[in-house]
């Protein structure tokens, strides 16, 4: 009886640690995305005004 104790504690802590580090990777993606630069920026900090395309009309 107390190894299968020990075993699903083991198993628990297993588990924990594997959903933690999911959970840390996840907000380093989402905040990887967050702060990632969208394009070129001007210099008065706004995206440049995207050109009209001929071929689009």
């Amino acid at each position: 009886m107390k190894k299968l104790l020990a075993l699903a504690v083991v198993a628990g802590g297993v588990l924990f640690v594997v959903k933690r580090n999911k959970a840390a990777k996840a907000e380093a993606d989402l905040w990887r995305e967050a702060t990632a630069p969208t394009g070129p920026i001007s210099a008065n900090g706004n995206a440049p005004a995207k050109t009209a395309d001929a071929s689009r009309n």
